[in-house]
Order: C-alpha cells, then sequence, then structure tokens
C-alpha cells in the first residue's frame, strides 16, 4: 500500500492537532468551512458523522494531493445537543444542565482519500459534579468554554468538574486515538513519525 507522509487536517481546532503530534502524523491545516445546523429530527450520532463526512469532502474537493481528516464533537443530553457556547448565558445554561448528571460525548472521525471516505464514530458517557451557577459563571470568565461543545474543556481547568469518564479521553477532547489511528493505518498514513511538530 502507498503510505503517506502526511495528511491535511480539516479543522482549525488546537485540540486535534495536539492529539495528532501526539501520535507521530504530519499534516497541515486547512478548516473546512460549513453550516453546522442541525437537521429537524435528526438524531446526534447521524448529525456528527454527516458533518465529519461533510468536512472530510469539503476539503478533499479543493486539494485530493493527500489523506484528508475531519471530525465533528458533540455533546448530547438525551435527545438535545450542546454545541459551543457564544455568550455567558449560553455556557451557563448548558453547564447548569450538564451538572449533577451523565450526558454522552460523540465524536465522529472522517478520512477522505483515494479509494473513497472512511469514518468511526466514539462514543463516551461524561458525569459532572452539581456547579453552581456562580461557579458556570467564573468558569467562562476563564475563556476556556469558548469553542468548546458542551462549553467545557476536559483536559483544561473543567478536569475538576468531571467525577466518571466511561469512553475515550481524546474522544471527549474532540479526536478519539484509537479509531483515528485505525482509519490512518488503513488509509497508508504513516504514524510515529520523529520530528511530527516540523
Amino acid at each position: 500500500m502507498l503510505l503517506h507522509d502526511s495528511i491535511t487536517l480539516a479543522s482549525a481546532s488546537p485540540r486535534r492537532r495536539e492529539l495528532l503530534h501526539q501520535i507521530g502524523v504530519r499534516h497541515e491545516v486547512r478548516p473546512a468551512d460549513l453550516d453546522e445546523s442541525q437537521r429537524p429530527g435528526e438524531l446526534p450520532a447521524a448529525y456528527v458523522a454527516r458533518l465529519a463526512r461533510a468536512k472530510a469532502q469539503a476539503v478533499w474537493a479543493i486539494d485530493g494531493a493527500r489523506p484528508v481528516l475531519a471530525a465533528d464533537t458533540t455533546v448530547a443530553l438525551e435527545r438535545e445537543l450542546f454545541g459551543k457556547p457564544a455568550d455567558l448565558t449560553e455556557c451557563v445554561r448548558m453547564l447548569s444542565a450538564l451538572a449533577g448528571r451523565t450526558h454522552t460525548v460523540l465524536t465522529a472521525v472522517a478520512i477522505r482519500h483515494g479509494g473513497g471516505c472512511d469514518e468511526a464514530l466514539s462514543v463516551s458517557e461524561v458525569s459532572l459534579r452539581a456547579l453552581s451557577t456562580d461557579e458556570c459563571a467564573r468558569y467562562w470568565a476563564t475563556g476556556e468554554p469558548a469553542g468548546k461543545a458542551g462549553g467545557y474543556a476536559i483536559q483544561g481547568l473543567a478536569a475538576t468538574f468531571i467525577t466518571g469518564l466511561a469512553g475515550s479521553y481524546s474522544g471527549v477532547m474532540g479526536l478519539p486515538l484509537a479509531e483515528t489511528a485505525a482509519l490512518l493505518t488503513a488509509a497508508g498514513v504513516r504514524m510515529w513519525n520523529t520530528g511530527a511538530r516540523a
């Protein structure tokens, strides 16, 4: 199989870049610009899978010289999706709804290459402790919740909120490494590159 020394990452997420560096995958960033609205009646798993595929395809259509990796993450409490909070009010609403409960974090990964598009889905269960409205507001003031699905970052300050995790830590961060590695291997992409940060 033809081995690729690098990929295109269809995401501007610094967390996804860091996770690819962790497993030694050389990449260049080319974010996809898509409407990420949920369709009426669309379930969380279908939603993230559709967006991951669409992002990979959109960037592949512009530059198909090497495999394109894309991902999408959402937080779901029953059938309600929690995207990225736009302001303090949204962040407090999200965290208050998630506090003291267990919710689902879904991350779909898609890789578009010469042979087509392959994908995988990571599903994790995350439990948060009880949070006061004041605590949620102070957390928003740190700047960390902006741009994070569900309004929190498991790898950041919000680690103090997490009481339980069943599933993939890297999946909750935004790129499940076991599933991603399997897709990359199947597509002939080299991992464990020395100097992947270069």
